[in-house]
């Protein structure tokens, strides 16, 4: 079996046929299978069908590895045979081969000129600005009682920088399915990547070896899942590995960064995701820092890698010793923050540890920005462990400085903040960064709104001025200031990479979702692709929106748009008049004899005592024996019920908003469980006929436009749209037929946001 497999590879090679570049994929003996009536029968269903049950994927979830050791590992075929004896099984839900994906490691092989390891020049003042970290470290945060993972290609635990800080707890080998993430060695040390980037985090200090870590007094870990076959299931149990003890998972790797893939965590993963920031660290969230990419040389764009533009996900960029753009980075809208990593020869790279006891200075790419920014955020955990997965978004947004970050293309958003797509909101301030963790309190609860555009179908004329949607009427939907917006969009193209996508918000802020790709040649087009921007931080969403889509090709070239939705996320409070002033935490604060905080202005959580009590928790007053005397009773932050987010009592009727993906119930003051979005495919529903509007995107230099109106079944299409020329449109209309007769060179969707939260959508012709 080995032997076939190899021979497999080795037509692979010699065809020139890998998975990713021609199309093939190569499926394993491995599934990953929904039983929802738990462990037991999952195992029985394994051993009905020769399988075996390695165990659940995603603690608490009803998923399970099953996998078969007598039969080809890899093959360009399904295996039928268990394919259709899964799907006769009344107790799966849902099943799913898997197949190798295609991850790289972000890291640059680079000849460097730089002085030696112990010249740390990003943080120890040799250059202006630096990331301020001593500052953080004389305020005595060091990441102390922080718990980091390197998801990555193992870990050398007994390194002896990293030795003293290592967590086994956090470190696992999903690669090898054993507790031990040390690397595999070989000759070219090319398993070097995951202890280069957690020597940046939490090298030892005072110890007269390497460099030192950011957050030099937190503890580390490794899971081991890049060195072997990388599925679903084992992106989604190392996304999704022991969430209540570790708080920071870092990953510098993802989709080929070639400037021709558009790809994403598969549906395991986006669970993962999806669990780990409603019920990681006790409720707050788990923190998710990526590394945006390396693919600039082949002029990528981080926007069509799923893991860098999640919301759930921290992406971090990097800049050079010069505050310049290097030539590897990839810009893009989903960045939030940049830190700084290598550039040409001449300029420095970054210390770290290295495989073998030894230490390097030639840690290269934004491999090595993502370890930095995570160790910033240990810091800022250290300072606050209440703050929730949005909260340390909004620090980092408020914390980022242009400074001489060099780029054409910084612009002012609505709120009057910098932001670029090479370098988010800027370089990211270890100092302000610790600072505003100590005075920030949580922000409210998320809340999303979602204009569905395109999709539904359309009552003649085909052209109307103007038509509401209400998707967003109501208290418990209504944004004040945005985080994330999103433009989920399908549509087919002739050439891909020709397409440049942009959103315009209602307070003038443009925002590049896609530029131009010249290596996709790709006639597939997006299917329902997520794009997402950070540049409308705080912004108010109320307005018209415009999506531009603009061909950077051929005058030939022309597609389908069949789905347009605008999804925003946010806030209902006005973050720009937020005050930002006194501390929030105190370590100060007296303490009774059952560690309660005496007085009646802060609040015991964990060591700390807080002015508030964060999300997952309710203040609560009772009298001491040891404060009888006292004319305040002791405080502390009690636990809510599970079922809820914020609350007023521990029962399951006393909630004042739910968690991410449940329901707040106003009557019963409940939550519903949660209903994650899209966890697994549905069932097609009857087809039956309906309207479509073809949208032919032939928009540049004499490509006509049309708009057609014509009866498919089963689909569901409705255009709002305007289309901007050089010299104003013409149009005549007959039958449903609209055709442009000047060029086009853009096409434009609006999407108006009234008062209230109400969503209008209009055409202009």
């Amino acid at each position: 079996m080995a032997g076939a497999a190899a021979w497999l590879r080795l037509w692979l090679l010699l065809a020139g046929a890998s998975c990713c570049l021609s199309g093939l994929s190569i499926y394993l003996s491995s599934w990953a299978v929904r039983v929802p009536a738990g462990a037991r029968e999952a195992e029985r269903l394994a051993r009905k069908h020769g399988l075996l049950c390695l165990g659940q994927i995603i603690e608490g979830e009803h998923y399970y590895h099953f996998k078969h050791r007598g039969m080809v590992q890899e093959s360009l075929n399904r295996h039928w045979g268990w394919h259709v004896h899964l799907k006769r099984e009344p107790k799966v839900q849902w099943f799913e081969q898997q197949t190798l994906k295609r991850r790289t490691k972000r890291t640059i092989a680079v000849v460097p000129t730089d002085p030696w390891f112990h010249k740390q020049w990003y943080m120890n003042n040799d250059v202006h600005p630096d990331l301020n970290i001593l500052t953080a470290w004389s305020k005595g945060y060091t990441g102390l009682g922080v718990v980091l993972s390197i998801l990555d290609d193992g870990l050398e635990r007994d390194h002896p920088d990293l030795s003293a800080n290592y967590d086994p707890l956090a470190s696992y080998d999903f690669n090898s399915n054993d507790p031990d993430p040390q690397p595999r060695y070989n000759l070219w040390d090319e398993n070097r990547h995951g202890t280069r980037c957690a020597g940046e985090v939490a090298a030892a200090a005072n110890n007269r070896l390497c460099g030192v870590g950011v957050a030099y007094n937190a503890k580390i870990g490794g899971v081991r899942m890049l060195d072997g076959p990388i599925t679903d299931i084992v992106e989604a149990q190392s996304l999704s590995f022991r969430p209540q003890h570790i708080h920071i998972y870092s990953a510098s790797w993802g989709p080929e960064d070639d400037g021709k893939t558009v790809d994403g965590p598969g549906i395991l993963a986006l669970e993962a995701f999806y669990k780990g920031i409603a019920n990681g660290r006790g409720g707050l969230g788990s923190l998710f820092v990526w590394a945006s990419g390396n693919g600039g040389i082949h002029s990528d764009n981080c926007n069509c890698d799923g893991y860098t533009n999640s919301i759930y996900t921290l992406s971090v960029g990097s800049a050079t010793q010069s505050g310049r753009v290097p030539w590897y980075s990839e810009a893009c809208a989903s960045t939030l923050t940049t830190t700084y990593s290598s550039g040409i020869k001449s300029e420095k790279q970054i210390v770290t540890t290295d495989l073998r006891h030894r230490c390097t200075d030639k840690h290269t790419g934004t491999s090595a920005s993502a370890p930095l920014a995570a160790g910033m955020i240990a810091l800022a955990l250290e300072a606050n462990p209440a703050l929730t997965w949005r909260d340390m978004q909004h620090l980092m947004v408020r914390a980022s400085k242009p400074a001489h970050l060099q780029a054409e293309d910084w612009a002012l958003n609505g709120v009057g903040r910098k932001v670029s797509h090479h370098y988010g909101y800027g370089l990211l301030d270890a100092g302000d960064l610790v600072d505003l963790a100590k005075k920030w309190t949580t922000t409210r609860p998320q809340r999303k709104c979602s204009v569905k555009v395109l999709g539904q179908t359309p009552s003649p004329p085909l052209l109307v001025s103007c038509k509401e949607v209400s998707t967003c009427i109501g208290r418990t939907r209504h944004i004040r200031s945005l985080e994330h917006v999103q433009v989920r969009i399908s549509l087919s193209y002739s050439r891909r990479g020709d397409l440049a996508i942009s959103l315009t918000s209602p307070m003038g802020t443009k925002s590049t979702l896609v530029a131009i790709r010249p290596y996709d040649t790709s006639n597939q087009g997006y299917r329902d692709w997520s794009f997402m921007s950070t540049h409308f931080w705080d912004e108010d969403p109320r307005g018209t929106w415009t999506l531009f889509l603009e061909n950077k090709g051929d005058a030939y070239n022309t597609g389908f748009l069949t789905s347009f939705v605008l999804q925003l996320y946010g806030t209902d409070e006005d973050m720009t008049a937020r005050k930002i002033a006194a501390s929030v935490v105190s370590e100060c604060v007296r303490r009774d004899s059952e560690g309660a905080c005496e007085g009646d202005a802060f609040y015991a959580f964990q060591h700390l005592c807080l002015s508030y009590c964060p999300p997952r928790y309710y203040n609560r007053s009772r009298r001491s024996p040891s404060l009888d005397r006292s004319p305040h009773p002791a405080q502390v932050c009690a636990t809510c019920h599970p079922s809820c987010y914020t609350c007023r009592g521990d029962t399951a009727n006393n909630c004042t908003a739910c968690p991410p993906f449940c329901t707040f119930h106003e009557l019963s003051h409940s939550c519903s469980p949660p209903a994650y979005p899209s966890v697994f495919p549905s069932k097609p529903a009857a087809a039956h006929r309906q309207h479509l509007i073809f949208i032919v995107l032939a928009i540049l230099l004499g490509g006509g436009l049309l708009l057609m109106e014509r009866w498919l079944p089963s689909l569901h299409v409705m255009a709002f749209l305007r289309w901007t020329q050089p010299t104003g449109p013409s149009a005549w209309i007959s039958r449903g037929f609209l055709q442009l007769q000047r060029w086009a060179q853009v096409c434009t969707v609006i999407v108006q946001v009234e008062e209230g939260g109400k969503f209008l959508l209009q055409e202009q012709s």
